[in-house]
């Protein structure tokens, strides 16, 4: 998928296809790859959140930009969405959760972090990822910040394929998905807003990286 995203990007970015122009079918660019149409999907997908192409139902996929988006969309909010909510969202909320968690909670969160350890099939991860986090919120005793999580658990979820497919972000994930958990587990409520806090940044820092790369592989091939 990453090979093809980055094909697809540089030739955009050289101007193979034009803004306004429409990209292949994904059975024809399947074909041109060698690759089955769900991993061109995905990496129409990523062309998408980075701001090169928009789908149109019933038409197909469209070249908007010749470059790359500074803050991507995934559905209908951009990261820049997601990470204002999420900061002022999920980081007090392991703080409430760490003080008002169940036995219920802690019990739960231990055998989403079990799966997810072992989890090697990404959309199935992604899946556990967002249960993860409603959890917490969950576990804040607050039902208001659930409801904010499940509004945007889509976007999130796109976010975080988007992320575990160019940026191998859900290694790393697990460690501090682990270390949230466990300063939830002690009731150290400035332990958990911390834990909360690195996570996000180290999230928002990879999502950096990824707009900011060019489409290097296409180029040295």
């Amino acid at each position: 998928m990453q090979a093809v995203l980055a094909h697809l990007r540089g030739a955009i970015e050289r101007g193979e296809y034009e803004v306004g122009e429409k990209l292949p079918s994904e059975a024809a660019l399947g074909k041109e790859f060698e690759v089955s149409r769900s991993v061109i999907r995905e990496a129409l997908r990523g062309l998408q959140a980075l701001g090169f192409t928009e789908s149109r139902t019933g038409k197909g996929t469209f070249v908007t930009a010749a470059g790359p988006a500074q803050n991507p969309r995934f559905g209908p909010y951009s990261a820049r969405d997601l990470f204002e909510v999420r900061r002022h969202v999920e980081i007090p909320v392991a703080g409430y959760a760490a003080l008002r968690r169940g036995s219920e909670h802690l019990d739960l969160l231990e055998h989403l972090l079990a799966r997810m350890e072992v989890e090697r099939d990404n959309t199935a991860w992604v899946a556990l990822d967002s249960l993860f986090h409603i959890t917490i919120a969950q576990a804040s005793g607050n039902p208001v910040f659930g409801k904010v999580i499940e509004e945007i658990r889509d976007a999130l979820a796109r976010q975080s394929a988007f992320l575990n497919q160019l940026g191998d972000r859900r290694a790393q994930s697990n460690v501090e998905h682990r270390t949230i958990v466990t300063a939830i587990a002690t009731g150290s409520q400035t332990d958990a807003v911390e834990a909360m806090a690195a996570h996000l940044d180290h999230v928002e820092n990879a999502l950096t990286k990824i707009v900011s790369k060019t489409a290097t592989q296409d180029r040295n091939e």
